[in-house]
């Protein structure tokens, strides 16, 4: 085992677009466990949306990463050492750790991953750590679509979009899908089975909404806010529902965002709009990872990781979200499951 720790620190909050010394890499000694804890080799790190926020100091779900402090980071990585009776060496663990190529675990912030079967554990990490209970109960349970009825989904071909509208599918829904470049509008609709896609750096979405959603839409799932929020907004039907995700349109925006212009719909409509995060449900993420796993099995729900290497790129591979540059999962391979 290496006796050098490569870790990841945030040095400075981010303003507007990530810069290159918001984080720094560091090299550290590797830490020791204490009772009740194991060692974490670190195999693969998922970079998502949220990445952004922890770094700020804005309010949010939970304290915000603090300066000079290794950055957070959902990881899936393999015990190396352990003082704690329910892990041993060999076990593959996910949950909330740091950008470190080796780190500190607990039952508190980690659990065992179990037999994944034939599918790669990078897969099943992708899948069902957190991007697949995101979409399961942002839809279902936030979002509530019934068969027949019209949803539209931004982000449609990220790692969350692409789930939603698979699963609004497999619930008898039609589904619009809206993205950022003809391949992933061609890969939602030819691949997933979405009704109709939208390129929204190349169409004008309000007119190609308008255009394929003539009932209008039911349930708007919004990953980005912004302009395509407002879109949806004036397209929105009676008791419509919007669960909200994200607002990654404008998370590197250095001027407070301005509220959507369309706001009036909620009252004209009776709409109902609703923030989650997927933590909220833990408790019920065996529901979750039973539906998901059966669809999956049953070809009904397909996905695509995103995977680039080294730990090291961590940084520049993050910025990818929010330019639009990933599709599917975007997951760092720092060392794959032997």
């Amino acid at each position: 085992m290496s006796e050098i720790n490569r870790v990841w620190r945030l040095r400075k909050r981010p303003v507007g677009e990530l810069a290159n010394d918001v984080l720094s890499l560091e090299e550290e000694a590797i830490p020791a466990p204490s009772e009740g804890e194991f060692l974490v080799r670190m195999n693969y790190l998922s970079l998502d949306p949220t990445n952004r926020i922890w770094m700020s100091d804005m309010v949010q779900y939970m304290p915000p990463v603090e300066l000079n402090a290794p950055m957070r980071g959902l990881i899936c990585g393999t015990v190396k050492e352990s003082k704690h009776t329910g892990f041993s060496e060999g076990d593959i663990v996910s949950g909330l750790g740091v950008w470190a190529d080796y780190q500190i675990g607990s039952p508190a912030t980690m659990n065992k991953m179990g037999d994944t079967g034939a599918m790669p554990v990078v897969d099943a990490f992708g899948t069902f750590a957190l991007v697949g209970p995101t979409a399961y109960f942002g839809l279902l349970d936030v979002g509530q679509p019934k068969e027949g009825e019209t949803v539209v989904v931004s982000g449609a071909a990220g790692a969350v979009g692409s789930i939603v509208g698979q699963i609004a599918k497999i619930k008898g829904c039609r589904v619009v899908g809206i993205a950022g470049s003809e391949e992933k509008c061609n890969w939602i609709k030819n691949d997933l089975g979405f009704d109709a896609s939208i390129n929204y750096k190349t169409e004008n979405v309000a007119e190609a909404l308008a255009q394929a959603c003539p009932d209008g839409i039911d349930v708007y799932f919004d990953n980005v806010g912004g302009e395509i929020l407002d879109a949806c907004l004036k397209l929105m039907n009676l008791k419509g529902r919007i669960p909200t995700c994200g607002l990654i349109s404008g998370y590197n925006a250095t001027d407070p965002v301005p509220g959507p212009y369309n706001y009036g719909m909620m009252l004209m409509q009776r709409l109902r709009i609703e923030g989650f995060i997927v933590t909220d449900y833990m408790e019920r993420y065996p529901e979750a990872l039973s539906h998901l796993g059966k669809w999956m099995g049953e070809g009904k729900i397909k996905v695509r990781q995103d995977i680039f290497d080294g730990l090291e790129n961590a940084l520049e591979i993050l910025k990818k979200l929010y330019t639009g540059g990933n599709q599917g999962k975007l997951i760092v391979r720092v060392e794959d499951v032997s």
